[in-house]
């Protein structure tokens, strides 16, 4: 598996031929949206910074792209996906691909971690949070929801630019005592690398 970031909420995770995409931002958004081939699209929220579907294109010639894009329960060929309302009519994602568990919390803004979500999403491997959504949730927040969601791994998502980013990002690793994670341009991870009992932070470089 292998995982891109393209800054926001945004990410393209590929095994082998299978593509999904997530939160894309629209033609509208102040962020750039990538352009790449992809079987599904996942949309958390209805909002120009995440909801830029149109800017795919189907990865199948001949067939539509497939958008997810609310609460519900969905499968693609092998792979079984549960949306999950949050507040906001914001969507969280679970869902099992070549055999980790995903977690992509969406543009989530809760102040903290209701029992039900926390029941709803299980067990995860990866966990993708934003860690700068609204006053709601700061970086302590975030990662105090990651604690409680207990991954192998989690990947902050974040959204501005420049000094402010790197600040948000340095306080979110304080709170796991990894101040100085030097961000990587992609994640290539196997089911087999998630044999860790510790909590692992991964900080991905969006390639826009």
């Amino acid at each position: 598996m292998v995982i891109t970031y393209y800054g926001v909420c945004c990410f393209k995770v590929q095994s082998g031929e299978t593509v999904l995409a997530f939160d894309p931002p629209s033609k509208e958004s102040d962020f750039k949206s990538p352009r790449f081939q992809s079987n599904a699209v996942l949309i958390s929220s209805n909002h120009k910074d995440h909801n830029g579907w149109e800017n795919l294109s189907p990865k199948i010639e001949g067939k539509k792209l497939i958008v997810l894009d609310g609460p519900g329960e969905y499968e693609l060929e092998d792979i079984y996906i549960k949306g999950i309302k949050s507040a906001n009519q914001s969507t969280i994602y679970s869902l099992k691909f070549e055999g980790i568990t995903l977690c992509h919390m969406g543009n989530f803004s809760e102040k903290e971690l209701r029992p039900e979500i926390k029941e709803a999403i299980g067990e995860i491997d990866i966990l993708f949070i934003p860690i700068d959504t609204s006053a709601a949730l700061d970086s302590a927040k975030a990662a105090k929801i990651s604690s409680q969601l207990e991954p192998k791994i989690v990947i902050p998502m974040y959204s501005r630019q420049g000094r402010e980013d790197n600040k948000i990002l340095k306080k979110f690793l304080d709170e796991f005592g990894n101040g100085a994670i030097k961000p990587a341009d992609k994640l290539t991870i196997k089911k087999k690398d998630l044999a860790t009992e510790k909590i692992q932070v991964i900080v991905l470089e969006p390639c826009l």
